[in-house]
């Protein structure tokens, strides 16, 4: 006997028989404890008695005397000791247990809803307690008598415990259960006022849904849980009344209510009905009952929150669509129509951002500030790229959406009309103003970061060629010109790009890099070998660029080199021939600058100046007045070129043009120009062999 076994004494009228007693005067002895059990456990079964019932109960499964069986119950037939004699006391039990019962129906009949529930659950507690102490009574019986039984295939035959249930299941709980199903409809008149408002005891609800689920059977293994009975008495009914009461619940609240405040009350409903699964319904119930649900709250109402969807979406309502995001991805395709309509909010925002720019500019698309136009698709991309994270939790169908509304209005709007190239053509030259020095942008804000936006719409870049054409010709001025805001950022930048689009799209920027460091190195080289020359006077540095990666065009004129800087011409040509034998160098004069010196009134001046420029201003060295032609024959300049280069130094002052065609120096500036350094700039190629250097 374990520790938990009833301690308070509780004397007998019934001696102890002996170990070769009858029936009768066994069962009334083994009887007499069993209803004691089972009906006054309150007031204890000594230690001393409850063994008395096993030995006696014991005794009898293992006497070999032949006995027959009347009654109800299972037959003995021939057979002999311990099966028979367990045969004699699983009948007498059925009987006691029949009996017992009656006297719990009757009293159960005239009670009702949760007074119902409240003895069922007393009894229940009360039965099933003495049931498993009368399970121990029976211990050899269960093992030996009822085993072989059931081994042999003996239909109807239980351990005592399992016996007790079944007894219950079919002579009470059916009973109750059957009147209108008296027992599971009070249940459910509890469950509904707790949906209306109200508390109840969740306690008691517990205890009886769980004898409902005790209550299975599993015949072919009594081990093994069963949920028939309460499916079929519970679980079934229950969803029905879910189903009518939020059909009824959820249209009235819409005839009343807004879609928002119908999102909260789905939400909390839902919430609620999960919970009540956890605190008293049996867990498989959970699928059924969550999917009922989602049909009737959200499923028969979906097309109402499609429909109010854009109304959300305009006037921000993020806590209204982070709901209606939660509650429609629970149902197949709930989710679908939400997606199209955004992609078409988000594209109708960005082609209203773009045409809301050029109503404010009255010079079009050519005038169209880079900055502006780039910051305007970024905003829209912001704000509803923000809208998927905190409203639709990042989910790959809306950032799928938002792709291609992105794509399409970055690519066709009010500012590219027709073109393919216009949005590439602004966002590189957005990036070249960000990469370059003195940028009042880059200084305001963080450089790395503005990189990684333009970055944002490279991805909806749909012509990435373009870009690369422009943004590799933007890269080389600023290089050429050493106007980078620096080394680093130029590089970070390549690197983003590489990222993006592989190695192949990033190799021609690359190589750009890698000129301007041999380039230096070149330069380093040159001078270290012309250390000895008195005449290298001049501050001199080459550019040696590579034909296949520089988008850089060769003048088309014969440019006749000054006097002043032959000499070091012909030496790097020279110079550069013993490295590299066999290598075409082009001399792009356009792209080469230099620097001159002057003086005027013990005033020192340096001009910076190209090469066409530095040609013309050194004519003047020995002459104070030349013509047009003239400045065409000493310099073969074409004429085109070289009318606006004189434009520039007449603006400039230095030149002054009162005859036509005819241009003098500055009288009230007499100049002589000497060049103090000189960058040349070449490409390079090897006719044999396509793109060296």
């Amino acid at each position: 006997m374990s520790s938990s076994t009833p301690a308070a004494a509780a004397n007998a009228p019934h001696p102890m028989p002996p170990a070769s007693a009858d029936l009768a005067t066994t069962w009334a002895f083994l009887e007499e404890g069993v209803d004691h059990i089972m009906t006054k456990l309150q007031t204890g079964v000594s230690y001393s008695k409850y063994m008395s019932l096993y030995t006696v109960a014991y005794n009898y499964c293992t006497s070999s005397r032949m006995h027959n069986t009347t009654g109800d119950g299972v037959s003995s037939g021939s057979r002999t000791g311990a099966n028979l004699m367990g045969s004699d006391l699983y009948n007498n039990l059925i009987r006691y247990f029949i009996v017992h019962l009656k006297q719990l129906k009757d009293r159960s009949d005239s009670l009702q809803d949760e007074a119902l529930l409240r003895y069922y659950a007393s009894e229940w507690d009360r039965y099933t307690t003495g049931a498993n102490y009368i399970n121990r009574l029976f211990t050899y019986l269960n093992r030996h008598w009822v085993k072989r039984e059931r081994d042999e295939g003996r239909k109807g035959v239980y351990p005592v415990y399992t016996l007790a249930l079944v007894q219950w299941k079919g002579n009470f709980f059916l009973h109750v259960q059957s009147k209108h199903t008296k027992l599971a409809g009070a249940i459910l008149k509890l469950i509904e006022r707790q949906r209306n408002g109200e508390t109840i005891d969740q306690g008691l609800v517990k205890k009886v849904v769980d004898s409902f689920v005790l209550l299975g059977l599993d015949e072919s293994d009594i081990n093994k849980a069963s949920l028939d009975v309460y499916k079929e008495h519970l679980e079934t009914p229950f969803l029905d009344a879910t189903e009518k009461y939020y059909e009824q619940e959820s249209e009235a609240f819409l005839a009343e209510s807004s879609v928002s405040d119908y999102l909260k009350k789905a939400e909390e409903r839902l919430k609620e009905e999960e919970d009540r699964v956890d605190r008293y319904l049996n867990t498989e119930t959970r699928k059924q009952l969550v999917s009922k649900c989602e049909h009737v709250l959200i499923r028969q109402h979906s097309n109402l929150m499609w429909e109010s969807f854009q109304s959300l979406l305009d006037f921000d309502k993020d806590e209204d669509l982070q709901r209606m995001y939660a509650l429609l991805s629970r149902i197949p395709e709930g989710l679908e129509p939400l997606r199209k309509k955004f992609e078409e909010h988000v594209k109708k925002a960005g082609l209203a951002a773009v045409a809301k720019l050029m109503g404010e500019g009255s010079e079009g698309a050519d005038s169209l500030d880079p900055k502006a136009y780039v910051d305007a698709l970024l905003e829209v991309h912001r704000k509803n790229s923000e809208t998927v994270t905190r409203s639709f939790r990042g989910e790959a169908g809306f950032v799928a959406s938002l792709d291609k509304a992105c794509r399409e209005f970055v690519n066709r709007n009010a500012a590219t009309g027709s073109s393919t190239t216009k949005s590439p053509e602004l966002l590189a030259k957005h990036a070249d103003m960000l990469l370059r020095k003195n940028n009042k942008m880059a200084e305001e804000e963080d450089l790395e970061g503005a990189l990684n936006r333009v970055m944002v719409l490279f991805k909806y870049i749909e012509d990435k060629d373009v870009f690369q054409t422009f943004y590799a010709t933007k890269l080389s001025k600023r290089l050429i010109h050493g106007v980078s805001a620096s080394d680093e950022s130029e590089a970070s930048m390549i690197s983003k790009l590489k990222e993006a689009c592989g190695f192949e799209y990033t190799n021609k920027l690359q190589r750009m890099f890698t000129d301007m460091s041999l380039s230096k190195d070149l330069t380093d080289q040159f001078k270290e070998r012309m250390q000895n020359h008195d005449d290298m006077d001049i501050n001199f540095s080459i550019m040696v660029l590579g034909t296949n990666f520089w988008p850089l065009s060769a003048p088309n004129n014969d440019f006749i080199i000054p006097p002043e800087i032959l000499s070091t011409y012909d030496r790097f040509s020279k110079y550069y021939q013993t490295k590299h034998s066999g290598r075409k160098l082009t001399w792009l004069w356009n792209y080469s600058k230099n620097e001159l010196r002057t003086n005027y009134l013990n005033q020192k001046y340096i001009l910076m100046t190209s090469s066409y420029q530095m040609a013309v201003l050194l004519q003047y060295n020995k002459h104070d007045t030349l013509s047009l032609e003239e400045l065409i024959a000493a310099t073969a300049i074409s004429k085109d070129i070289l009318s606006q280069v004189l434009t520039l130094l007449v603006k400039a002052k230095v030149l002054i043009n009162e005859e036509t065609e005819q241009y003098d120096l500055n009288p009230s500036m007499s100049l002589s120009f000497r060049i103090s350094e000189l960058i040349l700039t070449c490409q390079t190629s090897n006719p044999r062999k396509s793109g060296s250097t």
